[in-house]
């Protein structure tokens, strides 16, 4: 399973580029078979600031697992968990008389 994170967008205060919101996204592969979440992390002052010209997103993502409070493993065997459901469905749908 390949997990990808990303960062979709960044909320900033134009006075003085200070990030105070990340979006990010966490997508899982194996196959076939994918499973995506989505979730904002806010920050507060005094949280890490760069110049936001030379943010990156390695910067941004490690403040969201290490500020921001979102666990990186748990959302990760999260993902891994949504994928073994589709794998192994334990519910359908349908009728059977078709």
């Amino acid at each position: 399973m390949n997990v990808t994170w990303k960062i979709e967008q960044c909320e900033h205060l134009v006075s003085d580029g200070f990030i105070t919101t990340a979006h990010w996204r966490a997508t899982a592969q194996d196959g076939d078979y994918s499973a995506s979440v989505y979730g904002s992390v806010g920050f507060g002052e005094g949280d890490p600031q760069i110049p936001y010209d030379n943010v990156t997103e390695a910067d941004v993502l490690a403040w969201v697992w290490n500020e921001g409070g979102v666990d990186k493993d748990a959302t990760e065997a999260n993902l891994a968990g949504q994928i073994d459901a589709q794998k192994n469905p334990v519910q359908a749908s349908g009728v059977p008389w078709q």
